[in-house]
């Protein structure tokens, strides 16, 4: 395996993680303030906290003699394209959580639903004429037989909040798509900045059209805001661009759907949420699954002296 591969899927590994307990904010969150108040804001403070990264790393790259990255036209229009599909699978993903309410049975379907991108990602990569490998295909049922051990605890019924979080699936699927084409010859730091930025002025102006946003709501919900902002959006959404650089998007999707185990585990540490023997069982699974991912293939051993 190339070490720049390895680089990128622990990157996305991290980011996995930061998603994963992102989910218990996120659920929290909605306890005081209504889907797009919350993405408005937790995205806006995503592209402040960007800002003033993007004016340290180009004053660390003048120094060392390296040429400053500008705002290409390319960086602000996939910035831009990448804003709109986050800010689509985030509403669907928020008003998904809203509608499942204080169900745990339905939050376990929400974690899995949400993470079906590990399947849609490589079947628009066969659309889009991407063959994945064998191997990759394996790793990806692996994995959907671990998130529904994980998750799924009750029987299979398609719900409002299922409908709602399987689109969401669908958008992040695309994202993921979009960014394995644009991520390689742009700025990541910057790219991410201009997509929260477009995310947040979007949901800022859902919020203001179709809700009722309170002082007193946001104050309440600081915290998780806080964290989704600055670590979910800012950090993590960020490595998501820059491990995507050196990871097929078939492997990348394997890995960050890793974010369902974290989030149970999330669930246990700091909800006091229990773990079942069949839930231990899949996340045993899923990370069998990105083993399997990363295995070399003969495709990739032939490849090998290229690098």
């Amino acid at each position: 395996m190339r070490k720049s591969n390895l680089r990128g899927s622990i990157i996305l590994l991290v980011t996995a993680f930061i998603w994963g307990v992102a989910f218990v904010s996120q659920v929290e969150g909605m306890n005081h303030v209504e889907p797009f108040t919350f993405n408005a804001i937790r995205m806006l403070i995503g592209g402040i906290v960007l800002l003033p990264a993007i004016w340290l790393f180009d004053r660390r790259r003048a120094a060392s003699g390296g040429t400053a990255y500008r705002w290409e036209r390319q960086t602000v229009t996939s910035g831009i394209i990448c804003g709109v599909l986050l800010f689509a699978a985030s509403t669907l993903q928020q008003f998904g959580l809203a509608v499942c309410g204080d169900d745990e049975a339905a939050a376990g379907r929400a974690g899995f639903i949400t993470a079906l991108y590990v399947i849609i990602v490589p079947i628009i990569g066969l659309i889009l004429r991407r063959r994945p490998e064998p191997i990759v295909w394996v790793a990806a049922v692996i994995a959907v037989v671990g998130m529904y051990l994980l998750c799924m605890s009750g029987g299979v019924s398609l719900t409002l909040s299922d409908l709602l979080l399987l689109l969401c699936a669908v958008g992040f699927s695309l994202h993921i798509t979009v960014l394995d084409r644009v991520a390689p010859s742009v700025d990541g730091v910057r790219l991410s900045c201009v997509q929260f930025f477009t995310t947040g002025v979007l949901s800022s102006v859902c919020m203001l059209i179709f809700e009722t946003p309170t002082v007193s709501g946001i104050t309440a919900a600081w915290l998780p805001i806080l964290y989704a902002g600055v670590l979910s959006s800012g950090v993590a959404y960020t490595l998501q661009v820059i491990g995507q650089r050196d990871t097929d998007p078939t492997v990348a999707s394997i890995v960050m759907s890793l974010e369902s185990v974290f989030a149970a585990l999330a669930g246990w540490a700091l909800l006091g949420e229990t773990m079942s023997a069949r839930e231990i069982i899949g996340c045993a699974l899923m990370f069998a699954a990105i083993v399997i991912a990363q295995l070399p293939s003969p495709k990739r051993r032939g490849k090998k002296a290229a690098f």
